[in-house]
């Protein structure tokens, strides 16, 4: 029997226990609402305590402007891919080769601005248009002549990865041009009075604290109006404290080093729109629709196969948008580049609450999970832990967010 979260008057409770039958009748709202909100804030809690723990054990050095800075820095290439990624495997599908397709663009960045000394600009819109073609070719074979996305994006993985050896010649090409290197490694310019602040970026973090005050007020006036159940009045409003309390955190920290990286007003953008595209937009609830149940959605008049393309040719996109971070924070172009970091962008979606089935998951999600890979790489490179353990403790962390996937749908469907 669920629980009425939206009532107004609680029920009446037993004689001479009108206190603490209220307190556990409040108590029992809360965990209602956790229990319902679980997927959603079960890896943002996560996250908070990976950090809090890292914190500690780093003796603080977690938290330091500049290691702070340098984690938005660091982990930019894996959250663009894993915000591609999540769209991918809601749709029901999986891409191995977004790892290569950054790699390519990254060689073709090179090859345009250092050996042919193409404008920077020109080239950053070739490269995207190129990322595009590619997720746009391999798209094609899986929505139009019903390849399996597996098996198309494993042929990728390799053939983009011989494209790169190809571009480059087995040799490192750099350095970018200047203006090329600041989407990977430059901030935001400081103007203003003297505060020992980036003042740019203070102003930035109040904007954000605002636009997701509003937002969550909104989203939640309009699940009641469809008598949808919304979390408690006192769970939300600790919501709330919880996320401005994170945000300001981030942005004092942030001003008080460099300020606001410019990939991280990249990555603000990539969020804020994907995520409007995936809640409010007639292809946003297509592509959960192909996702959840496909012979539905097919029934339903949505031309799955056009989304199929759309959201792989978007996935070549993002991936060349990563491809130019990352050469630009390296100020080089490898043939090395690249190696894993499909994996990485699946086991953020995952951790980030993508279901192996599909149609579940959110954009959010996708950055929650990639910020908890980020934090773990770094606290335990802080801490000196071999990369061998490394690897084992990622590859638990993905076990442990699977298998807690498996469980709620068992939990859910008893």
């Amino acid at each position: 029997m669920s629980t009425d979260v939206t009532a107004k008057t609680p029920a009446p409770a037993p004689p001479g226990k009108s206190g603490s039958a209220s307190g556990e009748n409040l108590l029992q709202l809360m965990l209602d609402g956790l229990r319902r909100n679980m997927r959603q804030y079960g890896m943002l809690i996560a996250l908070g305590l990976i950090v809090a723990l890292f914190a500690v054990w780093t003796d603080g050095d977690l938290l330091l402007p500049r290691n702070v800075s340098n984690l938005v820095l660091q982990n930019s290439y894996v959250l663009i891919l894993a915000i591609g990624m999540m769209l991918v495997i809601i749709a029901g599908h999986i891409d191995l080769s977004v790892g290569s397709v950054t790699a390519f663009v990254g060689a073709f960045a090179a090859v345009l601005t250092v050996q042919h000394d193409v404008a920077w600009p020109l080239a950053v819109v070739l490269c995207l248009v190129v990322g595009a073609g590619a997720g746009a070719a391999q798209g094609f074979l899986i929505a139009y002549l019903g390849i399996p996305s597996f098996i198309v994006t494993l042929a990728g993985m390799l053939v983009f990865r011989g494209f790169t050896e190809i571009l480059l010649e087995g040799q490192t090409l750099g350095p970018f041009p200047s203006g090329l290197q600041k989407i990977g490694n430059g901030f935001l310019p400081e103007t203003g009075p003297e505060t020992n602040y980036h003042n740019i970026t203070l102003l930035l973090g109040l904007a954000l604290i605002v636009f997701v005050v509003v937002q969550e007020v909104r989203d939640r006036k309009r699940q009641q109006e469809f008598s949808l159940d919304v979390l408690p009045r006192n769970i939300f409003l600790l919501k709330l404290v919880s996320i401005v309390a994170a945000i300001l955190v981030v942005t004092m920290l942030l001003a008080s080093y460099k300020g606001a990286p410019i990939v991280l007003l990249i990555l603000g953008g990539l969020v804020v729109g994907y995520g409007y595209l995936m809640r409010n937009s007639i292809f946003g609830r297509h592509i959960y629709a192909i996702g959840g149940n496909l012979p539905a959605a097919k029934l339903s008049g949505v031309k799955d196969k056009k989304v199929t393309f759309l959201v792989f040719l978007n996935m070549g996109a993002l991936a060349a948008l990563a491809g130019l971070a990352i050469a630009a924070r390296l100020n080089a172009a490898s043939p090395k580049a690249g190696l894993n970091y499909e994996l990485e962008a699946i086991a953020s979606a995952f951790i980030g609450g993508a279901s192996m089935s599909g149609g579940v998951g959110t954009v959010l999600g996708a950055i929650i999970g990639g910020l908890v890979l980020g934090v773990l790489n770094n606290g335990m490179n802080l801490l000196s832990v071999g990369s061998d353990w490394q690897q084992v403790i990622k590859g638990l962390a993905l076990l442990a967010a699977v298998g807690f996937d498996v469980w709620n749908k068992r939990k859910s469907g008893s």
